[in-house]
């Protein structure tokens, strides 16, 4: 680390020029010093609405652990650049402080414009562009209240969706005579704005705001508009554009575009040579681009420039936007408005079901140009790729809702299909050929496409297929059919026999892979006890004897404690326990007491003593409902806002026992800070002054995820019903060890997907997933004591079945901290040879 390079601004584009630098530097020549103004380091400005919808700072966060852990990476955050010294390579920072740099980097990004009408500096006045500026509008709001956005564009709808969300009467006020005027065209406009109105918003198009008044206090008042209408509001938001932040330029004597911006070339490089600007501040030949996309794309040809892998040219981005504002969709590619000499239009409308679709065609109607979607924008994936590119088919194919659209195949191999991260068809496709990758998640993580927007991913999956890989549904070389098939086949047919349903709908005698998975749906479609007749022997090894197996053939002990709340007598009862059969007692990171070293005899004996105190089984050897972590809420913490414990406890004891695809995790924290880690779980609970943020999707191990936000400020009762209907859509539908994030992830939508159908019940089968949660609390009973209560089960608990009373001579243990320890067992090891050694 010989060199420093010194980044301006940790916004999104910046912190994508540190992953790129990070992810090149091989040899670690750069140390990356960032300085960036805002408190919180870089965080998804994209999702900024989300903030006001329940997800937090955190939840936006992009820094991840490798990169805040990184030596080479020193993140400043709150600090402020007062200068740029260009003879001396340095930067001073407005306390002072001075950095030496050999590359200096400009991401300081946009302010937004604030039209200079009379009142615009009142208290009640905001812009909408940061979390601050969130925090600020959210103390402001009064739900009931008028609000008043001025601006209609794409910030603008995303503002007044945002006042919605906080219970206000939103009104929109555009000057142009349409809503998003630089996306979408007068048609299209037209039918964007009757779909918002019908949302409840008031939109105002073709007026300004002319005056804003202060009342009694000094406070804004009211809006007057220049067609003559009052609004009384004590809300006004200001999000009518941006102007590049390029204040360090001119002092430092380095050059401006005519319209403001830092100058640069198609390389990103100023007029100083050891200087780059990119994203939203840089003019590149006098062009500033207002989205992330082309930002990144100058990051990483900076990031190839820095590590003197490449010259490649900037070369333009791609400005087509794909979005979900208020629940409509809207996009724009292309020549949207049809500005190319000799440009011919197709459009069709559709006003009664509120979709508009155009596409703007070459002079010979050959080549696609661009177009305009509103109201349905499923057409967008494969439509935006062929921009330049000689049309697939007829127009009308490609426009009408009975037309068969286009596939992948028709794209060229240079045809962008993620525009976000840049990435063509062709290095998609050569990460597949070269079996790199074999599903959506291998291309995401070879290629970056997908991660962003999201909105790539069905084209993705086209491609897989193109490619030859055929992604089979069958659970096994046993059954054709994906395991959800198979549970809906048993809750259907009524199949409750691993043989019956093999006989019937498979072929062989099964594996160790679908039988476990076969044990697992007739487990949960309610079945009798997992250790039943043919049952036992289809169960995994933990599974057959209700413990977990350990590296010396004994077994560990985990009792459920609901929420972490155990009483001292039950603590008592543990240790007397542990005591009495020698055991190694640990407390888990789920805030549970594992006892370790038992041997498979002493089971029943130690599951029955526990029994007596009030334990059961803990399911920490299944794949089912583990914990459901907790803090002290509102009970001890002077920070709780709601009763963490006492729900922690009631959603364990509701899902105890519930047989799944994978085990499940969750927590319940009592406030935002966050004590029980619920955002790390498959399902988290978060409480707010309203009541509670459901969080789903979380896990930690070898790939952890942060949950994401489900809904938010629900009731007990609420809050329990989401979490029924999402456990059990889970269970019925997730594939063989599948978590829930990868579940989610699994579907086009992703996450909205699992809203639509939990929340908004889009499948119509909220009642059946509350019934067969109902089903299984009531029928739920303790596998422990359904082992004591029945002595031919009780008779399996044995070392050898020969000499059912001898215990393992091979188990021995040695001390350790005052603890007993697994014995070292020295295995012999396999000749191998020097060339095999390389092959593996």
């Amino acid at each position: 680390m010989n060199r420093t390079l010194v980044i301006i601004g940790h916004g999104m584009v910046g912190h994508r020029l540190i992953e790129d630098v990070r992810t090149r530097d091989e040899a670690g020549t750069w140390h990356i010093v960032v300085l960036g103004e805002e408190t919180h380091p870089a965080y998804d400005r994209v999702g900024l609405s989300s903030y006001l919808d329940g997800k937090t700072a955190e939840d936006l966060g992009l820094v991840t652990h490798e990169v805040a852990t990184d030596p080479r990476v020193e993140l400043r955050t709150g600090t402020t650049v007062a200068g740029i010294d260009r003879h001396h390579r340095r930067v001073t920072t407005t306390d002072g402080t001075t950095i030496d740099y050999d590359a200096l980097v400009l991401a300081t990004g946009s302010r937004p414009f604030v039209p200079p009408v009379p009142g615009h500096e009142l208290p009640g006045c905001h812009v909408y562009r940061t979390l601050d500026d969130l925090d600020a509008i959210r103390a402001a709001a009064t739900p009931g209240r008028t609000g008043v956005v001025v601006g209609g564009g794409l910030l603008g709808l995303e503002a007044a969706g945002a006042l919605q969300t906080l219970g206000m009467d939103t009104h929109i006020v555009e000057m142009a005579p349409r809503l998003m005027p630089v996306q979408v065209d007068e048609g299209g406009g037209h039918i964007l704005g009757r779909l918002i109105g019908d949302l409840g918003l008031h939109v105002h198009t073709g007026t300004a705001t002319e005056t804003i008044h202060a009342g009694e206090h000094g406070h804004v008042e009211a809006v007057t508009l220049t067609d003559g209408i009052v609004l009384d509001t004590d809300t006004v938001v200001f999000s009518a554009g941006i102007r590049p932040r390029d204040d360090l330029a001119e002092p430092a004597g380095l050059g401006r575009g005519p319209r403001g911006g830092i100058l640069v070339d198609e390389y990103c490089r100023t007029g100083d040579e050891h200087i780059w600007a990119i994203g939203e501040c840089a003019a590149v030949d006098g062009h500033c681009y207002g989205l992330v996309a082309p930002g990144y794309s100058m990051a990483t040809a900076v990031a190839e420039q820095l590590l003197e892998n490449s010259d490649t040219p900037f070369g333009g981005a791609d400005t087509a936007t794909k979005l979900k504002l208020l629940g409509v969709d809207v996009a724009s590619f292309g020549d949207a408005h049809a500005g190319t000499e000799g440009a011919l239009e197709v459009v069709y409308a559709n006003n009664a079901a509120g979709n508009y679709t155009k596409l703007v065609l070459s002079d010979d109607a050959r080549t696609l140009l661009g177009g305009v979607l509103v109201g349905d924008a499923t057409a967008y994936a494969t439509l935006r790729p062929l921009v330049g590119h000689e049309l697939p088919a007829a127009p009308e194919q490609l426009l009408l809702p009975e037309g068969d659209g286009v596939g992948t195949g028709a794209l060229p191999d240079e045809a962008t299909v993620c525009s976000c991260n840049n990435v063509s068809k062709a290095d998609i496709t050569e990460v597949v050929t070269t079996q790199q990758a074999g599903d959506v998640a291998g291309i995401k993580a070879c290629t970056k496409a997908g991660t962003s927007c999201g909105s790539c991913v069905p084209m993705l999956k086209n491609l897989l297929g193109e490619c030859g890989v055929q992604v089979s549904k069958a659970l096994c070389e046993h059954f054709a059919q994906s395991r959800a098939e198979l549970f809906e086949i048993v809750q259907v047919t009524g199949i409750t026999s691993f043989s019956e349903l093999i006989d019937r709908h498979g072929n062989g005698r099964g594996c160790d892979i679908c039988k476990p998975a076969v044990a697992s749906i007739l487990a949960s479609l309610g079945s009798p006890h997992i250790l039943d007749d043919e049952q036992a022997g289809l169960q995994d090894t933990n599974d057959r004897f209700l413990a977990n197996m350990q590296r010396n053939g004994t077994y560990s002990v985990v009792p459920r404690v609901p929420g972490g709340e155990i009483t001292p007598d039950k603590l008592i009862t543990l240790g007397k326990v542990a005591g009495e059969f020698g055991l190694y007692t640990k407390i888990t990171g789920g805030q549970r007491i594992d006892l370790f070293g038992a041997r498979v005899e002493h089971l029943p004996e130690i599951w029955r003593r526990l029994a007596e105190a009030g334990f059961e089984s803990g399911h920490a050897y299944g794949k089912a409902l583990r914990t459901v972590k907790s803090c002290v809420g509102t009970d001890w913490c002077r920070y709780g806002v709601q009763d963490s414990v006492t729900m922690a406890i009631r959603l364990e004891l509701r899902y105890r026992g519930l047989r799944a695809p994978h085990k499940i995790k969750a927590g319940v924290s009592g406030c935002a800070r966050e004590c029980a880690e619920a955002r790390s779980k498959d399902f988290g609970v978060i409480a707010t002054e309203q009541g509670w943020n459901l969080y789903v999707g979380g896990n930690g191990g070898f790939n952890p995820r942060h949950a994401e936000l489900l809904a938010t400020d629900l009731t007990d009762e609420e809050l329990v019903r989401l979490i029924d209907r999402f456990l059990m859509f889970y269970v019925r539908t997730a594939d063989r060890l599948q978590r829930t994030a990868a579940w989610i992830e699994s579907f086009d939508d992703g996450l909205e997907h699992v809203r639509e159908v939990v929340v908004d019940d889009s499948l119509g089968i909220a009642e059946e997933l509350a019934e067969a949660m109902d089903r299984h609390t009531r029928n739920y009973t303790d596998e422990w004591s359904g082992v004591l209560e029945d002595p031919e089960k009780l008779s399996r608990f044995v070392s050898f079945v020969n000499a059912p009373g001898a215990p393992d001579p091979t188990i021995e243990f040695t001390e350790q901290r005052g603890q007993i320890r697994p014995a070292p067992v020295e295995l012999p090891l396999p000749n191998v040879r020097a060339e095999q050694e390389v092959s593996a």
